[in-house]
């Protein structure tokens, strides 16, 4: 069955104990709002950016592990994409809540995330 992926947007990992600073330092680094503060699931964990160019996605995340900048892929099948970029040589490295974090055959992490406004932005592409 075909699936549907795109860039989704960049996230911006940050080994911090109080992400507000982060958040406020790179909304007024990139010119962008802090649309929500408390984005994820866990108060204090993300927070999702606005007014961002071309409605790219982007936030910052308060993570364990050094800082770093990675790239999401949404698809309406996380499941597919994944198998297909597997295909491609990447690894899966684990699933969490609801996507796969992925490693490219290079080292990058990205994650396959499930894609919310396919009518939004650039069509997605179709996968057979």
């Amino acid at each position: 069955m075909a699936h549907r992926s795109r860039l989704a947007g960049f996230i911006i990992d940050c080994q911090t104990d109080d992400l507000d600073p982060a958040a406020t330092f790179w909304s007024e680094a990139l010119g962008v709002t802090i649309a929500d503060p408390d984005a994820g699931d866990v108060p204090g964990t993300y927070a999702m950016f606005g007014d961002t160019p071309g409605d790219l996605h982007i936030e910052v995340q308060k993570v364990d592990h050094p800082s770093r900048v990675h790239l999401d892929i949404e698809s309406d099948d996380v499941d597919a994409e994944a198998t297909r970029l597997e295909k491609l040589g990447a690894k899966k490295i684990a699933f969490v809540k609801r996507w796969w974090v992925m490693e490219a055959p290079t080292g990058q992490r990205f994650c396959v995330v499930k894609m919310h406004h396919p009518e939004r932005g650039t069509p997605p592409k179709v996968w057979p």
